[in-house]
């Protein structure tokens, strides 16, 4: 059996048979560009797997999803036709997005974005509901709800917590997070590491992250920066899996 027939396995053993209104997914994806020094695949930032399109695309999430599902899918600006074909392949069609702008402490924007041909400053969420569902709207306090959210980066991969109630709010459960990390109250998390005691395995930087509890301080970047790790911090990450 190879790596993902074993992840696949284990998501059916996971969600067993169970139906989802609200699915949410952040996806270890893989850049092209693997010399990249921000790249996830990089080897030498020993950050996280990632997964081949093919194999992000063959996971059976339309077997879970429940006949007037809603699904927010997080892509990176650069991949955003990869992001557009896992929609497809999961059984969901696009209706609309949510752009999250990343800002620095005093609300402007954080450039210490990457990207090839402009400095990427947002990240989207795709949001799509399930094919031949219609009509299939939003809850109802997603009419006044604006398709933009403004907070500061946290540690790397890590997405904003603001996220939540907003999606909470406009779309109805029962609720996943597939490829997450920690855990939440009235969701079901998956990923390997979705669990309670899930703390960051890399260094981040103090004024990146909002931890819920306690905090280390940490010396010993490159540049000899005071950094900041965040400690039982309730968060979300990548399953880390194998990509054959």
């Amino acid at each position: 059996m190879t790596g993902f027939e074993m992840t696949k396995e284990n998501f059916y053993q996971f969600t067993n048979g169970k139906k989802y209104n609200t699915i949410y997914a952040d996806p270890p994806w893989q850049f092209q560009n693997r010399t990249g020094k921000v790249a996830p695949e990089n080897k030498k930032l020993m950050r996280y797997e990632t997964m081949t399109l093919d194999n992000i695309k063959a996971l059976p999430v339309a077997d879970i999803a429940g006949e007037k599902a809603h699904l927010y899918l997080w892509v990176p600006n650069a991949l955003l036709p990869d992001g557009l074909a896992v929609m497809d392949a999961w059984g969901f069609e696009y209706k609309g997005n949510i752009v999250w702008e990343k800002v620095r402490k005093d609300g402007g924007p954080d450039g210490r974005g990457v990207g090839f041909y402009f400095r990427n400053v947002t990240e989207l969420i795709l949001f799509g509901i399930r094919k031949k569902s219609a009509p299939n709207r939003t809850l109802a306090p997603a009419r006044s709800q604006v398709n933009l959210i403004r907070t500061m980066k946290r540690e790397h991969s890590r997405k904003p917590d603001e996220i939540i109630p907003i999606i909470e709010a406009c779309s109805q459960g029962p609720r996943i997070e597939l490829f997450a990390r920690g855990v939440r109250e009235g969701w079901d998390m998956w990923g390997n590491q979705a669990t309670a005691d899930y703390e960051p395995t890399w260094n981040t930087y103090a004024n990146h992250t909002v931890a819920e509890s306690r905090k280390e301080k940490v010396m010993g970047t490159r540049n000899e920066r005071e950094i900041m790790l965040c400690n039982k911090t309730v968060s979300y990450t990548h399953l880390t899996l194998p990509t054959t």
